[in-house]
């Protein structure tokens, strides 16, 4: 996975994380959690906010 794999991502944080409130998260957090899922190969440091807000929209998207 990429940052860019926006939809896979949020589908991966959900069954890694299904207890975490993710409405109301940190972005320093979301980006360790992404960073650490399994499959995912890519740069950390090219992430940025935008991207991460994509992430947290798709993941509210996915457990509702």
């Amino acid at each position: 996975m990429r940052w860019t794999d926006i939809h896979d991502i949020a589908i991966a944080l959900e069954d890694r994380h299904p207890e975490v409130d993710n409405v109301n998260l940190r972005f320093t957090d979301l980006h360790r959690w992404v960073v650490e899922l399994e499959g995912f190969a890519d740069d950390p440091a090219r992430s940025n906010e935008k991207i991460l807000e994509a992430i947290q929209m798709a993941w509210i998207d996915e457990r509702s």
